[in-house]
């Protein structure tokens, strides 16, 4: 898998999971305390995330990690 098309289906997740909640992306970056211009970013795999910024994510999403990464021989 390339990095890129991991960084995709991370911010496609995101975005799904967010949309999911009901949140807009200006919820997501006030519960997260993270810019919305950022969480656009992450949502349009422009962004490598870090670990901190993931587990603000899943905390904020209230999901479980796994489920912004792609499952072992899963396509992104």
């Amino acid at each position: 898998m390339q990095d890129k098309e991991l960084l995709t289906f991370f911010g496609t997740k995101v975005q799904q999971i967010r949309a999911q909640k009901g949140f807009s992306q200006e919820k997501l970056a006030e519960l997260t305390d993270l810019d919305r211009t950022y969480i656009s970013s992450v949502e349009r795999g422009h962004r490598n995330v870090s670990l901190i910024n993931i587990y603000r994510l899943i905390t904020a999403l209230n999901c479980q990690p796994h489920e912004l990464f792609p499952s072992k021989g899963e396509a992104p």
